[in-house]
């Protein structure tokens, strides 16, 4: 500690202190002994109409029944009507607060009590059931950390946006259920069975197919999030989890699954969820998200200072694993390969960083992620002349930053005109 430091806390304290002051104080009163730099010693009385905010001085509060943060934390999701983003500049790790992960509904959370929840499972199969929630917890469980991601989740256009703003409609969890290629089994799904309608118990009934063949794969049936039962907003009882596919898929609040041989095409995949590209076509059953990446530090609207900064950030693929992060800061002149952090997990939100001694010239700093397919994050051009569309669903461009002389970071919107 500088001395300049230790004056100015022994100037806080009285000039004088009176044996009298001191011994009637004793009982609220405590003594600081600092030992400076030369061996001096400063030694003061602090009563307590000095103790202020010092929490080493008064007592805290006591155990609660429920832990809160910090009031000097300030995260927060953006909400609006339908949805919500997760604040990613905020978070250190992989794992999503489960009060801070993204929401995306179509009719309102609804209050669902668990102990008349039912899941109908029907259509072509040999023995239709109907499981409560207490049956689907006796099955064998299963636990993986996946993202979830909705498919409309780019924003761009201005440079004040936050990661929050720009793509804050993913998070990641730990998700708790029962396989349901477990339930496949129990009801016997017919060999002529591909495709399998997934329905909720919201107000928008919100339906979509599913591939029988994902059902058998990696498909769970979660009733939990993060250690604790799934939150309402996360479809509390039960949802369906759909590792690496667009999150309108894991349909939650889920009561009904009806096994068939051809897809429903039902109103949330047709006037949702298509989208147009070349020649004419149309995209339906997109299911996959590709490969994306982020910087979350530095971002709008931090600050840095010249020396040696770590760039940070996420990086997930619906297809897999990532391989290989890459950062340039040079507006994308050069590339470097940046450091996994560990754990590296398939359809799963991966940390990234990356050394950068800043000197203080404006540049631009980007990343591009590669995934165990091949795929590789393109630039929001390379992914319009791709489609041959502008806008619509899986918008995962590469994301620049601007970072100013001054130090500030805003937004690069991509020009590609």
């Amino acid at each position: 500690m500088k001395m300049e430091r230790l004056v100015e806390i022994a100037q806080k304290f009285p000039k004088k202190l009176s044996r009298r002051k001191l011994l009637g104080g004793a009982a609220t009163a405590a003594v600081a002994i600092i030992q400076t730099a030369k061996g001096q010693t400063i030694q003061k009385g602090l009563s307590e109409n000095l103790i202020g905010d010092d929490p080493t001085k008064k007592f805290g509060k006591p155990a609660g029944e429920v832990g809160s943060r910090s009031p000097f934390v300030k995260s927060v999701k953006k909400p609006s009507d339908i949805s919500s983003r997760s604040p990613l500049q905020d978070f250190y790790g992989i794992i999503t607060p489960s009060d801070l992960h993204f929401e995306r509904h179509h009719a309102g959370v609804p209050a669902i009590d668990p102990s008349k929840h039912e899941l109908l499972i029907h259509g072509l199969v040999e023995k239709p059931l109907i499981f409560t929630v207490t049956d689907l917890k006796r099955f064998p469980s299963v636990s993986r950390i996946a993202f979830l991601e909705c498919s409309g989740n780019f924003r761009g256009g201005k440079e004040n946006l936050t990661p929050q703003e720009i793509c804050g409609l993913t998070s990641q969890s730990e998700w708790t259920g029962v396989k349901l290629s477990t339930l496949f089994n129990e009801v016997g799904v017919k060999p002529n069975a591909t495709w399998f309608l997934a329905e909720g118990g919201d107000a928008a009934v919100l339906t979509r197919s599913i591939p029988v063949k994902k059902g058998w794969d990696d498909a769970i049936i979660a009733y939990a999030q993060n250690g604790e039962p799934l939150r309402p907003e996360q479809g509390f009882p039960v949802r369906l989890f759909l590792p690496g596919w667009e999150g309108n898929t894991g349909v939650k609040w889920l009561r009904r699954l009806e096994l068939s041989d051809a897809p429903y095409y039902t109103r949330e995949e047709t006037s949702k969820y298509t989208e147009p590209i070349k020649d004419g076509k149309y995209r339906i059953f997109s299911f996959d998200i590709d490969a994306r990446s982020i910087i979350t530090f530095p971002s709008y609207p931090q600050k840095v200072e010249k020396g040696w900064i770590e760039i940070r950030g996420l990086a997930w693929s619906g297809r897999g694993k990532v391989v290989r992060v890459e950062v340039s800061t040079d507006a994308g002149k050069n590339w470097k390969i940046a450091q996994l952090n560990e754990p590296v997990l398939d359809k799963a939100h991966i940390q990234f960083r990356h050394l950068w001694q800043w000197k203080g010239e404006e540049t631009e700093i980007l990343s591009r992620v590669t995934d165990e397919t091949g795929y590789t994050q393109p630039t929001l051009k390379q992914l319009f002349e791709a489609r041959g569309s502008e806008g619509g669903y899986h918008m995962n461009p590469i994301t620049a930053w601007q970072v100013k002389k001054d130090g500030g970071v805003l937004f690069k919107p991509e020009t590609f005109r």
